[in-house]
């Protein structure tokens, strides 16, 4: 059973919430997880300005997704960060060239999930993921979140991302805030719950 982890990451928030959870799903007995970034449509030169080729060479050997990877997975889990309540436009970019796998049908019936970042605390995570499930909406895949049965999302005494919709974290406006312990525990659960529904459902 496999699981696909497709992610953007600018900074490396998505990125070390994707590396939690290929933890989670690697917790499942006969699971494999692959990590997959989505396409740059951003020059170099317009990166480096905005402080984030740098960044991005941390997590550089992952590999750069093709669209037909999809078809191969039980699972597909998406990340993005949060551009104005929505999702980023290099994955908007790399879903609307999924439309050969619409037409063929090719992700119905699989499981899909979403997480996200965003700068500030109210920063339309839960809008972001919601907006997304549309596009796997129309893929006919089954949307699985994040349930209360991860209990961090029920902490009041700091400030945490995580919704019933997916996990979340908070960066901070200079992109200073990486991923708490508990917005990893909640990656570590989503990928985990994840696999084990994508298990039953693929026995």
């Amino acid at each position: 059973m496999k699981v696909l982890i497709v992610y953007y990451s600018m900074y490396g928030h998505i990125h070390r919430l994707a590396e939690a959870m290929a933890e989670g799903v690697r917790e499942v007995p006969g699971a494999v997880v692959e990590m997959r970034r989505a396409p740059e449509t951003l020059p170099e030169e317009i990166l480096k300005k905005m402080g984030a080729f740098e960044a991005q060479k941390s997590f550089a050997h992952v590999p750069i997704c093709q669209v037909e990877e999809l078809a191969s997975a039980d699972a597909i889990i998406f990340g993005t960060p949060t551009r104005f309540g929505n999702m980023c436009g290099q994955m908007r970019q790399f879903l609307d060239a999924t439309g050969r796998l619409w037409a063929n049908g090719d992700l119905i019936g699989k499981v899909g999930s979403v997480f996200t970042s965003s700068a500030t605390q109210h920063g339309g995570q839960e809008s972001t993921i919601l907006s997304f499930h549309t596009t796997l909406l129309h893929h006919g895949m089954i949307i699985v979140g994040l349930p209360y049965s991860f209990q961090g999302q029920m902490r009041i005494d700091e400030i945490t991302g995580g919704s019933p919709y997916g996990t979340s974290t908070i960066a901070g406006g200079q992109g200073e805030r990486m991923p708490s312990a508990n917005e990893l525990a909640a990656a570590r659960f989503q990928g985990k719950h994840v696999a084990a529904i994508t298990l039953k459902l693929t026995k």
